[in-house]
């Protein structure tokens, strides 16, 4: 079907048939941020029932009976019990809502079942930000909040077919004229967190680095390539230190299992009997370098700052961040939306015991019988007589030079490994991420008794230029090691700059394979111009984040500081809000009053035609309509009003036609320009009016 043939089939199409298809599609769109939220079934079944109804416009088919109704009503309910063991919760509440949306298409017979529509598709809108409230998703939703109120408005106009383009613009004042309010609630409403916070449980999907690590769970995360936490430095233009300092701390992994490593203290690590963990025992040297963390929700309570943060983050009111004795330092509650807070970092420090004792046990233990032929090899290391000499310092030397000249491989795809992770790297694949080699690089380290740890966290970054900040992927999440020496306590060792030097000094990453759609864009764009355009959108990300989901108390009661108010609190936003509900109201209620009289176009045309018919002698009551205006004033001046009879005339007809807002324009040029009978000649009046003798031709 050709697309004027298409075009043509729908301007035939009566106006229930098109306003039907057009709700559809704003339906539909008030669907799509969901995907991937809600279940593939009540996708497909939404999809379905939405082509349907447009299948029943379009062919003007009767729609379907009750029956049919509540048997798709009790196909929902069942499926979605089946999803989640319940029809109550947030999951499953916003799946309910998305098909009874998508039902009561099936149901559009009046005007009250458009605006039922009209309501659940505002609801489904708002269950939207129960799983994100990213910038993408609520320009999705914004677009779609428009399509529905450019629905409403296109209801509500009665009269012929009128342009959806004259419907959004309405919509389009509509929002306009809200939108001082909506701001005004944004900056004042007092944000008291238990009411302004998401449920913890909705961000359970997120990746991120965990308590945990399976040995390649990391290298799954480098395919993902999405924001973890976005860094301002305080130095001079933004820049950051040099590039091999670049560790974000995270969780400290200490407890293994043969494959498995956790953080101790953890469910896991607490099969095996530990001693206490050594306290952190940090002291620091030169001056701290500043900078603030915004940081993506994970639902983790990780918070991640450069080695090593003497003071406690500055956090947001509300919040607690403790240190654990390993220098990682965390909040008291799971962290579900955007954080912001400042950090101060040493570079130069000295952390944990400078003499052996037995807090450091727990870094030495290894799995009975693992690994034989890596304890093997480290028997042999140590039997070494200059290596032995060497201490601490030349073992890791040692391994690190075996690393660097042997054949060794860093690679998102080393192959599968077995239960005896480290044999597996040293001996069979020799290839591996960063966690199978820092993990491979701890247990030999532990086979030759000394004591090491697996620090997780993130390494490097990119500097956007649009904004400055210094943005941080989950594609560079990193694993690297601790290793504790006499006098030195804890030093950070990182084996895969061993295999890969270019990984942490150029922050080159490992890529993986592109797609077909991902290829075919790079052929048709230039590789420049698509770095710039992600620039440009993550700074607009940023600048969300930044302003609309970090505004906080906190920066409420500074916008009242910066007003003039010395010590706000939340009593006098309250206040604030008040009066500027107040002044809104007032001036809301002088509009209405205003619109009340010049409400409508049309009929201030007839308002001034009949004031002007007044004044030449012809005094008609206010209710008459256009044609009847005719009428009386052609039996009243006779050929003296043709002109305006005309004039009447061709308002009905336009006013009534299946497109008044294009002839408005041109009968509002022609009034201007009408020859009005003069007062006092009024013609002989028959007692029965008759109709014009002249009538204006069609269109």
């Amino acid at each position: 079907m050709s697309t004027q043939h298409l075009s043509a089939r729908l301007h035939a199409l009566p106006r229930d048939s098109r306003d039907t298809l057009f709700l559809l599609c704003v339906v539909a769109a008030c669907l799509v941020p969901l995907a991937g939220e809600i279940p593939t079934w009540s996708l497909l079944m939404a999809a379905t029932l939405l082509l349907w109804r447009g299948w029943l416009a379009w062919r003007q088919r009767p729609l379907p009976g009750r029956w049919v109704m509540a048997a798709l009503l009790a196909l929902a309910v069942a499926l979605t019990w089946r999803s989640y063991r319940t029809i109550l919760g947030p999951d499953a509440g916003v799946t309910l809502v998305a098909m009874l949306l998508a039902l009561k298409t099936l149901e559009l017979r009046a005007r009250r079942d458009a605006m039922v529509v009209f309501f659940l598709g505002l609801f489904t809108l708002l269950a939207n930000f129960f799983f994100s409230q990213s910038l993408a998703t609520a320009l999705l939703i914004v677009l779609a909040l428009m399509g529905l109120l450019t629905t409403l408005v296109n209801v509500h106009r009665i009269v012929g077919r009128p342009p959806l383009i004259a419907s959004l613009r309405t919509a389009v004042a509509l929002a306009a004229m809200g939108t001082p309010v909506m701001l005004a609630l944004f900056l004042l409403f007092p944000r008291m967190a238990p009411l302004w916070s998401l449920p913890a449980d909705k961000m359970s999907g997120l990746s991120g680095l965990s308590g945990e690590m399976h040995v390649g769970d990391l290298a799954q995360l480098a395919l993902d390539d999405s924001v973890a936490l976005r860094v301002r430095f305080d130095t001079p233009g933004g820049q950051p230190p040099p590039q091999s300092s670049l560790y974000f701390r995270g969780p400290v992994l200490s407890a293994f299992n043969g494959r498995d490593w956790y953080a101790l203290g953890t469910p896991q690590a607490q099969t095996t009997t530990w001693a206490a963990p050594a306290p952190a025992r940090l002291s620091v040297a030169g001056p701290p370098l500043r900078y603030e963390v915004t940081l993506e929700p994970s639902q983790r309570s990780w918070l991640f700052t450069l080695d090593a943060a003497l003071q406690p983050p500055g956090m947001p009111h509300g919040w607690v961040a403790l240190m654990a004795p390993d220098l990682h330092w965390r909040t008291t509650r799971p962290i579900v939306s955007v954080l912001r807070y400042q950090a101060q970092s040493h570079l130069q420090f000295r952390h944990g015991p400078q003499q052996a004792d037995a807090s450091l046990r727990p870094y030495l233990q290894l799995p009975p019988q693992s690994d034989p032929r890596t304890r093997q090899w480290a028997a042999q290391l140590r039997a070494d007589p200059q290596l032995t000499e060497g201490g601490t310092p030349a073992l890791v030397g040692a391994v690190l030079q075996h690393l660097h000249t042997g054949d060794y491989r860093y690679t998102l795809q080393p192959g599968v490994y077995g239960e005896d992770t480290a044999d597996t790297f040293w001996f069979d694949r020799q290839a591996g991420f960063c966690e199978h080699i820092a993990s491979a690089f701890v247990v030999l380290m532990r086979a030759m008794e000394i004591p090491a740890r697996i620090v997780t966290g993130y390494q490097g970054g990119q500097m956007n230029t649009i904004d400055g900040y210094w943005t941080v992927r989950q594609s560079d999440a990193h694993a690297w090691a601790e290793v504790w020496m006499h006098e030195r306590g804890w030093v950070r060792v990182d084996p895969t700059a061993a295999i890969a030097p270019e990984r942490i000094e150029r922050f080159e990453r490992l890529q993986a394979p592109r797609g077909a759609l991902g290829t075919a864009v790079r052929n048709v764009v230039a590789p420049g111009l698509l770095l710039q355009l992600r620039a440009l959108w993550e700074a607009a990300d940023n600048r969300w984040n930044q302003w609309v989901l970090n505004y906080t108390q906190e920066s409420q009661l500074d916008l009242l500081k910066a007003l003039g108010m010395s010590a706000p609190d939340w009593r006098d936003l309250v206040r604030l809000l008040g009066l500027g509900v107040l002044g809104a109201a007032a001036l809301i209620g002088g509009w209405a009053l205003w619109e009340r009289h010049h409400h409508n176009p049309w009929q201030r045309l007839l308002t001034r035609t009949r004031a002007r018919l007044a004044r030449a002698g012809l005094a008609l009551p206010p209710h008459l309509p256009a044609r009847s205006l005719a009428t009386q004033a052609h039996g009243y001046f006779g050929g003296d009003a043709d002109d305006v009879v005309l004039w009447l005339l061709a308002l009905e007809q336009a006013r009534f036609s299946d497109h008044p807002e294009r002839s408005l324009r041109q009968l509002q040029r022609q009034w201007r320009r009408l020859r009005w009978p003069a007062p006092g000649r009024a013609a002989v009046r028959p007692e029965t009016p008759q109709q014009p003798s002249r009538h204006p031709a069609p269109g």
